[in-house]
């Protein structure tokens, strides 16, 4: 199976992501029926994100070049991959890299999320069955070359433990910020609230936490916001915000509200489901400045930065935590 046949392989899925046929049609159905926070919403704009992104021919041949990547590769290594399950298909680009870097991808999928991605390996498997010999899954990852694993700040810690004697790639939480300057359009806040609202702000790129000036007036922000109102009417989603709202009122906190976000002053960079915390500055360079190099920061949303609405928009190229997975699996 030399590099150009896995990328066939892997248009031809972006094909089928990208199709109405009924397996993938009930597969979906099934993602979101086994996890109450994979909407159909969202599982679309998840998947369709791959396909559109990640699995279009020019963009993966682009990917390809860029790394010693054998035609054929003649002694290709185990890797062990340990999916996190917090959006839909957010290990993909892990199985990605690994296997069309030629080499074994021995997966251990979340439990939130393992319908999806066994489908589409299925599928590939279906379409060539030597690939069987390069997509596996395992619950024990065992006896393989190297790893990259994705969870929390705890689990790392076990992680670090067991894969320490071998070559690899831990992630740890993470999560982006957005930079406002008071003068953003409407049109630029209700794309914002997509980095915000998406898979309920469950991912490392939804925007946790805002930056805005001294005086900012909240009211423009709120109303777009109101975008995503109906996410209220999920019922886990509602769940977290009326837990949050009455912390906050018991606490006696300020909070703003649209009925569907929590507003909160706190500096830190995370915030719980249903909650967005801001923090005002004076100078956007010191706030730069105080990002800088931060463990737990992947995107940095606004002017200069990623445009608004983009951050759950990665493309191939855009690596988790900034390390290049191609070049750890290329230089093994």
């Amino acid at each position: 199976m030399n590099l150009q046949h896995r990328i066939d392989l892997l248009v031809q899925l972006g094909q089928y992501i990208l199709s109405d046929n009924e397996n993938w049609l009930a597969a979906k159905e099934k993602a979101s029926y086994e996890n109450g926070w994979f909407t159909e919403e969202f599982v679309a704009s998840a998947t369709q994100n791959i396909a559109n992104e990640f699995l279009q021919k020019e963009s993966l041949e682009s990917w390809a070049k860029k790394y010693p990547i054998e035609s054929n590769t003649n002694n290709p290594k185990k890797i062990g991959i340990v999916m996190a399950g917090n959006i839909p298909l957010v290990g993909f680009h892990d199985f990605l890299s690994v296997f069309i870097s030629g080499n074994i991808a021995i997966m251990k999928s979340s439990s939130k999320d393992k319908v999806l991605i066994k489908h589409l390996v299925e599928k590939i498997i279906e379409w060539d069955a030597d690939a069987a010999n390069y997509l596996l899954f395992a619950e024990m990852l065992k006896d393989s070359d190297a790893y990259i694993a994705t969870g929390s700040n705890n689990s790392s810690r076990y992680f670090e433990y067991y894969f320490a004697k071998y070559p690899h790639i831990i992630r740890k939480n993470r999560t982006s910020i957005a930079i406002l300057t008071g003068n953003e359009i409407k049109e630029a806040l209700e794309k914002l609230a997509d980095d915000v609202y998406y898979y309920f702000g469950l991912g490392c790129r939804n925007v946790t936490k805002i930056y805005v000036p001294v005086d900012y007036d909240f009211v423009p922000l709120i109303e777009a916001f109101n975008k995503y109102q109906y996410l209220a009417d999920h019922h886990k989603y509602k769940n977290n915000y009326d837990y949050n709202l009455a912390l906050h009122m018991l606490n006696k906190v300020y909070y703003m509200t649209n009925g569907s976000i929590l507003l909160i002053e706190n500096k830190n960079l995370f915030s719980p489901i249903s909650q967005l915390n801001y923090e005002f500055y004076t100078s956007e360079e010191e706030v730069i400045n105080s990002l800088k190099d931060n463990p737990e920061l992947q995107c940095i949303i606004g002017n200069n930065h990623i445009s608004f609405g983009a951050a759950q928009c990665p493309s191939v190229h855009d690596y988790a935590d900034g390390v290049d997975t191609m070049s750890f699996l290329t230089s093994l």
